[in-house]
């Protein structure tokens, strides 16, 4: 291949990941060590009700195909998750948390400015997670907006959703049940609310994040679960 025609080929590659990251907030870098997909949670994650259009979103119909796709291309060796979030539906990111937790392949999770609500599950489950110093984490119980009915069936759904939660976040992290519920129902910290909002050393110490990084630390650690994991078990 000349020059020239290299030159065009970058391009041509520089072009489709621009309108890759447009479309749909994500890239597949190439020219790495190894092929891994970046995939960005933003904003809030928009579920089964459309947000106004003055808010950052994330919308879980567009993630679900990508993380699907992901774990289907046998060229894509990893999966990298930036999350910067402010909560949004919980059912929505949950099932987003659930179908990265059940991949194959190795997925490393990085918590920039903010997981909030949501975002914890989201953050918790990667394989192995970051989180940048400056970055918090806010835990806080299960909340809904609009018109709510007194009546002990709603508070059994909040009671069970709040469990599902708990259950994933303990399951696929270092933190108790029994910490993590007391964290959640901390008051005096939160102005109007009851929760905690933990540093990113903090964090890690709890055990909610399994190590304080940045994104070439995140990069590295996928790069060594890459290596270390079967061909077969990455399909």
């Amino acid at each position: 291949m000349s020059e020239e025609e290299e030159e065009r080929s970058l391009d041509e590659e520089r072009s489709d990941q621009t309108e890759e990251i447009i479309k749909t907030g994500s890239v597949t870098p190439a020219k790495g060590k190894h092929v891994i997909h970046c995939l960005t949670i933003v904003g809030q994650i928009e579920g089964h009700y459309i947000l106004p259009p003055q808010n950052k979103t994330t919308k879980y119909e567009h993630v679900i195909p990508q993380l699907v796709a992901i774990q289907q291309d046998p060229t894509i060796e990893g999966l990298i998750i930036i999350l910067n979030t402010v909560g949004g539906d919980v059912e929505a990111g949950l099932a987003i948390a659930e179908l990265i937790s059940g991949m194959n392949k190795p997925t490393v999770s990085l918590v920039l400015g903010g997981g909030h609500s949501i975002g914890v599950p989201l953050a918790c489950s990667a394989k192995q997670s970051f989180i940048v110093p400056s970055a918090t984490m806010t835990i806080h119980p299960v909340r809904m907006n609009g018109l709510v009915l007194g009546v002990p069936q709603t508070l059994s759904y909040f009671d069970k959703m709040q469990e599902r939660i708990v259950r994933f976040v303990t399951e696929n992290s270092g933190i108790s049940s029994q910490r993590f519920r007391e964290l959640m129902m901390t008051t005096g910290e939160l102005m109007m609310d009851v929760g905690t909002v933990l540093d990113g050393d903090a964090a890690v110490q709890e055990g909610l994040i399994d190590h304080l990084g940045g994104l070439g630390d995140a990069i590295a650690c996928l790069y060594e679960l890459i290596e270390s994991t079967p061909k077969e078990d990455a399909q």
